[in-house]
């Protein structure tokens, strides 16, 4: 990245905002609800992250909805998650698509029910065209994963002769990562109180920002989505340059103005 006055304009605002969505069992349960209540209610609070980025002008918003780690939660758990994930795909779709909202889900996809599939790949194809929001669902996901397939492509060309070892630098393993054709992730939340981010967007994450909040999933709402934001653009973000290169450009950015 070349930075400038232009690109540290650009910067006050993250592009790409990965959101660890965390704490949907817990609110449940402090309710006295069954874990699964908490997971229907954070679709709700999906469903008001993806109008808030759209408002926002934010390019790309991408969720943690069911990790490569998940399989190991209680059976009648994940039959919940996947249900809920048929719903949401035959529900929310066409509302997406409506709002001009383009959506991918990532991730190891094999596992799912050919049922769950074939609703991914129709979404998919409704939404293909779409010019607004990039909406990211990471499902049976995980970043070690995300490398791996990316190293897996990448070692198939050498062994055809299509590639050289020498060849392989990180802007071609970035090409063979799922979300290759998109702004670079610059804020990573998680909500829920934890501070870590378990085996999420490991490549990406290398320079976002990361924000930790206490408050659930189901509670994350407009204001709390706008402390995150006001938080990352109160940060400094130095790519590598000195705090006093940072502040010449914005005083030469000032200038010229």
């Amino acid at each position: 990245m070349v930075l400038n006055a232009e690109t540290i304009s650009q910067q006050s605002l993250p592009k790409h905002v990965a959101i660890i969505m965390d704490g949907n069992g817990r609110w449940a349960q402090s309710r006295n609800r069954p874990r699964t209540y908490g997971h229907k209610k954070g679709v709700d609070s999906v469903r008001n992250a993806v109008q808030f980025c759209t408002k926002l002008g934010i390019e790309s918003l991408t969720l943690f909805a069911f990790s490569s780690e998940n399989w190991r939660r209680p059976e009648d758990e994940v039959s919940t998650l996947m249900e809920l994930f048929l719903l949401v795909l035959t529900k929310e779709v066409k509302k997406l698509h409506k709002n001009n909202v383009k959506l991918t889900v990532i991730g190891d996809l094999a596992r799912f029910p050919s049922s769950l599939q074939e609703r991914i790949n129709t979404a998919h194809q409704l939404t293909s065209e779409n010019t607004g929001l990039q909406l990211n669902v990471a499902a049976n996901y995980g970043g070690r994963w995300d490398i791996t397939q990316a190293a897996q492509k990448l070692a198939t060309q050498v062994a055809e002769g299509s590639f050289t070892p020498e060849q392989i630098t990180e802007d071609e393993i970035s090409k063979h990562l799922t979300m290759a054709n998109q702004s670079e992730l610059d804020l990573l939340i998680r909500t829920g109180g934890d501070y870590r981010i378990s085996n999420f967007l490991l490549w990406q994450a290398a320079y976002a920002e990361l924000y930790f909040t206490d408050t659930l999933w189901p509670d994350f709402n407009d204001e709390a989505f706008s402390e995150a934001i006001a938080c990352y653009v109160s940060r400094e973000r130095r790519f590598g340059c000195t705090g006093d290169q940072i502040k010449q450009l914005l005083a030469a950015s000032k200038t010229t103005s």
